[in-house]
C-alpha cells in the first residue's frame, strides 16, 4: 500500500491508472476506520482494479461548536486497516492544499439540504459537497463508495453527481453494525460506558417502529411519538429529529403505506450519533 499527501502526485498517479485501462474506486473518509469503512473497502476491491481511501477531517462541513478539534485520530491506525483491506492507496491531503489560501467556491444543493440534518447543521451539506467534488478532480475515479448510514449525505451526492454529469458511479454500502445493533461509527468510541448503553435505543427506536408498522400501525405521528418515549427513557439522551420520509426526495410522509426512510439524530451526552431504516409495510 502507498500513501500519498500530494494533490499533484495524486492526479499524476490516477492519469496513469487510467492510462493502463484500470478501474479506480474511491472511498471518502475521514479517517478513525472501522468495519463499516472496511467494508466499503472490500467493496471496492470486487468492482474495481485499484482502490484509493481519502483521509480528510474536511473542516469545512463542522459548524461553530461542533466537534472538528475532538474528532478521533489515528492515522497509524487507519494505514494498518486499510492494508488489511486490500488498499493500494491511501490519499492524506493537507488542509492547505484542499481549501488554499483565498479559496472562494463551493458547492450547494437547494432541496435535498432543506431536511433531516441539513436542518439542524446550516452548511454542513455545501462543506461535504464540496470536498467531494475536490476529491473526484484529484483523484479521477469511475467509481465511489458511500454507506448507507450517512443516507441523506448519499442521496444528495448521487443527485449533485447527476445534475453536474459527474462521469463516476455512485455505490453505496449497507450500515455495519456492532453485535447489539449499534450503527458503527468513529464517533462512538468517545461514548462512556453507560452512554454507549444508551446509544443503542437509535437501532431499538427503529425496529420497535418497524415491528408496529407490520402490526399495522401506519401513521407516521405515532410512529414518531413512540420512537420518541423509547429514546427519552434511556439516561442522557437529547433528540435532534425523527423523520419519516420518502427515500428520494426525503420529505416527510403522514402515513407509510409504501417502503419509507426513517431517519434519527439523537446526542447521547456530547456525542452526535445518526442511523435510519428504510422501514417497510
Amino acid at each position: 500500500m502507498e500513501i500519498i499527501k500530494s494533490v499533484k502526485e495524486m492526479q499524476r498517479w490516477s492519469d496513469h491508472c487510467r492510462k493502463q485501462g484500470q478501474t479506480i474506486v474511491l472511498v471518502p473518509t475521514m479517517g478513525y476506520l472501522h468495519e463499516g469503512h472496511l467494508s466499503l473497502m472490500r467493496e471496492g476491491k470486487r468492482l474495481g482494479d485499484k482502490v484509493i481511501v481519502s483521509i480528510f477531517v474536511n473542516p469545512a462541513q463542522f459548524g461553530p461548536g461542533e466537534d472538528l478539534s475532538t474528532y478521533p485520530r489515528d492515522l497509524k491506525r487507519d494505514f494498518h486497516m486499510a492494508e488489511s483491506a486490500g488498499v493500494d492507496i491511501i490519499f492524506t491531503p493537507n488542509e492547505w492544499d484542499v481549501y488554499p489560501k483565498g479559496f472562494d467556491t463551493y458547492i450547494d444543493q437547494e432541496k435535498l439540504t432543506l431536511h433531516l440534518c441539513g436542518l439542524s447543521r446550516p452548511g454542513h451539506f455545501k462543506g461535504v459537497m464540496t470536498v467531494v467534488t475536490k476529491l473526484f478532480h484529484m483523484v479521477a475515479p469511475q467509481i465511489a463508495i458511500f454507506g448507507e448510514k450517512d443516507y441523506q449525505q448519499l442521496t444528495i451526492i448521487r443527485r449533485m453527481v447527476k445534475d453536474l454529469n459527474f462521469d463516476i458511479e455512485i455505490k453505496s454500502g449497507a450500515i455495519v453494525r456492532e453485535p447489539d445493533g449499534l450503527a458503527m461509527s468513529s464517533r462512538n468510541v468517545k461514548l462512556s460506558s453507560e452512554q454507549r448503553k444508551s446509544a443503542l435505543a437509535l437501532y431499538l427506536s427503529l425496529q420497535q417502529a418497524q415491528k408496529q408498522l407490520l402490526d399495522g400501525e401506519t401513521r407516521s405521528e405515532q410512529l414518531i411519538a413512540e420512537a420518541t418515549s423509547l429514546i427519552l427513557s434511556y439516561p442522557g439522551t437529547v433528540i435532534d429529529y425523527i423523520h419519516i420520509c420518502d427515500p428520494d426526495s426525503l420529505e416527510d410522509i403522514t402515513t407509510v403505506d409504501r417502503p419509507a426512510l426513517m431517519a434519527l439524530a439523537v446526542k447521547v451526552g456530547t456525542v452526535r450519533l445518526i442511523d435510519n431504516k428504510i422501514l417497510t409495510p
